[in-house]
C-alpha cells in the first residue's frame, strides 16, 4: 500500500485526538462518577477514572509502580505496532494496527497526565454492567478484531507477504 505511514498515522491521529476530546468534554462538564443517562436501562455516560487495565487489572497496586508499569507496557507495545506496520502492506492489518497504536497512545496520555485512564462509556441491563470504557478502547477492540479477522484468512496473508516483497525490491531498484 502507498503511504501506508501517512494512513496508519493520519488513523492513529484521528483516534488520539477523538479519544482526548471526548475525554477533555467528561472531565470539563461531569463530576466524578456523575452519570447521565441516554438510553433508560441500557446506555449512560458515566465518569470514572480506571487507575488499571482492561477491567480493572491491576487496579490496586502501588500507583507509582502501576503507572510506570503502564507506560512502558504502552511504550513496548508501540513499538511492535511501528515495527509491524513497516513489515505490513495489506491495508486490513495497517487499519487493525493504527487503531490499536491511536489508542494504545490516547490511554497512554491519560496515565502520563493522570496516573489512570478516563473512562465514561457505560452499556448495561438492569443491573448487569459492561465494565466502563473510552474511544481509545474501543478503537484498540476494534482493531484486535480485524487483525483477528485478518488472521483468520490465511490466503490473504501470503498475498500481503507477496505484496510486501513486490514493494522492496520497487524501492531497492
Amino acid at each position: 500500500m502507498k503511504n501506508r505511514y501517512l494512513w496508519t498515522g493520519m488513523i492513529a491521529g484521528a483516534v488520539m485526538a477523538l479519544d482526548q476530546l471526548t475525554k477533555y468534554l467528561i472531565i470539563r462538564k461531569f463530576f466524578l462518577h456523575e452519570a447521565v443517562t441516554v438510553i433508560p436501562g441500557f446506555f449512560s455516560l458515566t465518569y470514572v477514572r480506571n487507575p488499571g487495565a482492561a477491567f480493572g487489572i491491576l487496579a490496586g497496586a502501588s500507583g507509582a509502580w502501576r503507572t510506570i508499569f503502564f507506560i512502558a507496557v504502552s511504550l513496548a507495545a508501540l513499538s511492535v505496532i511501528i515495527t509491524l506496520v513497516r513489515k505490513t502492506a495489506d491495508r486490513l492489518p495497517l487499519i487493525a494496527l493504527a487503531l490499536i497504536g491511536g489508542g494504545a497512545v490516547g490511554n497512554l496520555m491519560d496515565r502520563v497526565r493522570f496516573g489512570e485512564v478516563v473512562d465514561f462509556i457505560d452499556w448495561y441491563y438492569r443491573s448487569h454492567h459492561w465494565p466502563t470504557f473510552n474511544i481509545a478502547d474501543s478503537a484498540i477492540t476494534v482493531g484486535v478484531a480485524l487483525l483477528a479477522i485478518d488472521m483468520l484468512f490465511p490466503g490473504r496473508q501470503q498475498e500481503t507477504a507477496k505484496r510486501a516483497q513486490r514493494m522492496d525490491e520497487d524501492l531497492h531498484e
